[in-house]
């Protein structure tokens, strides 16, 4: 048995391997002689020549190499991997900019990180850093840097991630090909590129792509740190590890165990040795991702801004509460259930129903599991056909690390009781599209054996009727694709099986056809939704892939698309998360009274001092000046894709989850006199902040981050900054205001009304401002519309 030690011979390549090896010997024959392995051995590239004479030799050979290959690739393997890169680069630039700004949230700190280093290095909402995102920053980083080069737009903004797409679908190849053959690196990397969750979030601003991205280089890592016990491509996984918790924090981590163990029980050297180097690679995690927050816990808090989405301004805090184990447990202190009120549990909540099938149900199938019954079938293959290989046997480890992280990642997606979105599943995209590369290439090379021909056949068989299953949640998408998909990829299955029975020349020309066949109905349906999602827009704090789906839809939001759960309207009709009705006496998430009472959950006025019940919601304007409630509209704007806002006012949830649409005219007026304030508003939570922060290029004030419970500013300390004139507007509306986690009355509605109750307010197109810097009105109410 050939073991990663010594690298074993080269791998037969495929337009030769195409055709049927030799019969299978007699009964008469040697045992040993039997039947060829299912995973053959493969030629591992070498290290190649040392120094500095190599490397200039190696640069001159480059273009050669880039277009080539490895030496044992057969010739069309390269310019296939090209041609695949190309096809998502064009795929993925496709209507990029279709999205606007996309995730507002994170595009406000891309345009401060832009102006100003600081709040580029901390993650700051706006260029006076203020207050941080509730994520570490490593995911500005790139498109902040791409906005100083090509100047801020929606283009600047999204085309990194764009290129973390490509990079991944590429490291995708790159580790399954040093296994396995040319062929299932490329059907990896198009499963990879054809997932409609990745061809989301792989156009989106969220910190997705980039964890993403490094969880696969770190899988490439450890696979060839595994094949010769090298301690630098381990220490190399241990800093992409890092990395991931500078990107995403504990997310990073959900696969870090699994590599951990692999690592100590395959890897080609002393137990004792192997224990040291996982020992180094954790030293090499903690510093790639400790450094940052070793300096903003060390930085005085009057030095820095605010940490946003924690309750004591302790980046620690936020990364094991409301971004760490809340997550799992559903106890986050300060998010939008607010310590609890998340709670899914297997009968459902506002996240969604937890279980087994949570990855299969709903909307969520439509993004990531077209493919996942194929890969759970083709990783329990795997690891039976490697079961009497050697322990550093190099296929055996390819399942187990790329089977790991699916295992584990999508247990934690299914029982995690905190805030949980459709698309998080993208981060189980790699290892679905690993695995199902992996499994096909072994079932193809043995497809002349009747029994793995069968077994190719029924994994084939189930994609087609899975993908007819998640194609019909979606009446009036391309009706027609599901009863094409179905009755191909049943008939390439049969086909599959025949070819292993009939003669050698006839079987080729059948598995040829039967394999192509097979590969259209199971790529076809994500293929559709993944050129659907490209085709529109996605904008807001809560996205989904494909067509709008029965079934579809949770939490705040309704699954991105500016309805309330469900996909129904509000006003009155609509139910809210956890089945009491917004407006007009429901209840609110966890359960409080709404309508009638005038105040929001947890007693909390709404923000900006106008009273629900009691002022015009329901029939004319929502708090701020939204559009109007009652009509199936969300506060603040119509419905729309993603749910973007109307003219003015708050977005869905009060702002919450969508930012808000500012005219021409309105920002013409915040940014007068800009140079005179240090803010040229303030506005309770952060995607109400980054709609005008956007659309003036000038800092706004986030109060109480992005749902507007941060304890980041007490009402003393924002009269101070107006006492100094370092604020000039106050926006109403916007954020949770009070009660979500943040107590009875949080301090950014304490701040509201004091506003409210001080100053009097103007609607300028739909948005209800407070000058700060005229004399106090005793809030009486004025109005002074303008466009």
């Amino acid at each position: 048995m050939t073991t990663s030690s010594s690298p074993p011979p080269s791998s037969v390549p495929w337009p030769e391997a195409a055709n049927f090896p030799p019969p299978e010997p007699s009964e008469r024959q040697a045992p040993q002689a039997a039947v060829e392995p299912l995973f053959p051995p493969v030629g591992l590239p070498g290290p190649g020549p040392k120094g500095p004479a190599s490397w200039a030799g190696r640069l001159r050979t480059l273009p050669v190499r880039a277009w080539r290959g490895r030496p044992d690739d057969p010739a069309w393997a390269r310019p296939a991997l090209l041609g695949l890169l190309a096809a998502t680069a064009v795929l993925y630039f496709w209507n990029l900019t279709a999205s606007g700004w996309a995730n507002a949230f994170y595009s406000a700190a891309v345009q401060a990180g832009s102006q100003s280093w600081k709040a580029f290095f901390y993650g700051s909402s706006d260029a006076a850093s203020f207050i941080t995102v509730d994520k570490p920053p490593m995911s500005l980083w790139p498109m902040a840097l791409s906005a100083r080069i090509f100047g801020l737009s929606s283009w600047s903004v999204l085309a990194p991630q764009v290129v973390m797409g490509v990079a991944t679908v590429a490291t995708v190849y790159a580790t399954v090909r040093r296994r396995f053959s040319a062929l299932g690196g490329l059907v990896a990397g198009a499963a990879l590129a054809l997932t409609p969750v990745a061809a989301l979030m792989f156009r989106f601003n969220n910190p997705d792509a980039l964890l993403v991205l490094l969880l696969t280089l770190a899988a490439y890592g450890l696979v060839r740190a595994t094949e010769t016990a090298s301690t630098r491509w381990l220490l190399f996984t241990g800093v992409m590890f890092g990395f991931g918790f500078l990107t995403k924090t504990l997310q990073a981590f959900l696969v870090l165990p699994g590599f951990a163990v692999i690592y100590l029980v395959v890897a080609p050297t002393a137990f004792g040795r192997r224990v040291k180097q996982v020992l180094l690679a954790g030293l090499a995690v903690v510093l790639a991702g400790g450094w940052w927050v070793a300096i903003v816990e060390l930085v005085p808090a009057s030095a820095r801004p605010y940490i946003g989405g924690s309750q004591d301004d302790s980046f620690l805090s936020v990364t094991f509460g409301y971004n760490g184990f809340g997550r799992l447990t559903g106890d986050e202190t300060g998010s939008v259930g607010g310590g609890g009120g998340g709670r899914g549990g297997a009968g459902g909540g506002m996240w969604g129903t937890t279980g087994i099938t949570r990855l299969f149900d709903g909307d969520i199938g439509g993004q990531i599991a077209w493919l996942m019954p194929a890969a759970l079938v083709l990783l329990v293959f795997g690891l039976w056909a490697t079961r009497r290989h050697g322990r550093t046997d190099s296929a055996r480890t390819a399942f187990l690390v790329w089977g790991s992280w699916l295992v584990l990642t999508a247990l934690t997606f299914s029982f995690m009781s905190g805030i949980f979105h459709q698309y998080y599943t993208v981060a189980l995209a790699p290892a679905v599209a690993a695995v199902v590369g992996m499994g096909v290439d072994g079932l193809w090379r043995a497809r002349h054996r009747l029994p793995y021909a069968a077994v190719l056949g029924a994994v084939v068989a189930v994609t087609a009727v899975w993908s007819f299953v998640l194609l019909g949640r979606s009446t009036d998408f391309l009706p027609w694709l599901r009863w094409a998909v179905l009755p191909g990829g049943i008939a390439a299955a049969v086909a599959l099986v025949a070819a292993a029975r009939a003669g050698r020349a006839l079987g080729a020309r059948i598995a040829a056809v039967a394999g192509l066949t097979a590969l259209a109905a199971g790529l076809g349906g994500p293929a559709a939704y993944a050129v659907q999602t490209v085709s529109v827009g996605h904008s807001g704090s809560i996205v989904t892939a494909g067509p709008q789906v029965q079934g579809g839809g949770f939490g705040p939001g309704g699954g991105g698309r500016g309805m309330m759960p469900g996909g129904t309207g509000d006003g009155g009709r609509g139910q809210f998360p956890g089945g009491g009705q917004f407006p007009g006496g429901g209840q609110f998430p966890g359960g409080t009274q709404n309508g009638g009472t005038g105040q929001f959950p947890g007693g909390g006025q709404l923000p900006g001092g106008t009273q629900n019940g009691t002022g015009q919601n329901g029939t004319g304007r929502f708090p701020g000046g939204g559009t109007q409630n009652g009509t199936g509209q969300f506060p603040g704007g119509g419905e729309g894709r993603d749910g973007r806002g109307g003219t003015g006012g708050a977005g869905g949830m009060g702002g919450l989850l969508n930012g808000s649409r500012v005219s021409s005219e309105l920002a013409a007026l915040l940014k007068q006199d800009a140079g005179s304030y240090t803010w040229v508003a303030a506005a309770v939570g952060s995607q109400n902040q980054a709609s005008y922060q956007l659309a003036t290029g000038e800092p706004v004030m986030a109060l109480g981050g992005f749902n507007g419970t941060d304890p980041s500013l007490t009402l003393e300390q924002f009269q101070q900054y107006v006492k100094e004139g370092k604020v000039h507007y106050f926006i109403g509306g916007g954020g949770m205001g009070g009660g979500m986690g943040g107590g009875s009355q949080s301090l950014s509605s304490q701040i509201a009304s004091w506003v409210a109750a001080t100053y009097t307010a103007k609607t300028v197109d739909g948005a209800t401002l407070y000058d700060l810097t005229a004399a106090p009105g005793g809030g009486t109410s004025s109005t002074a519309a303008t466009g």
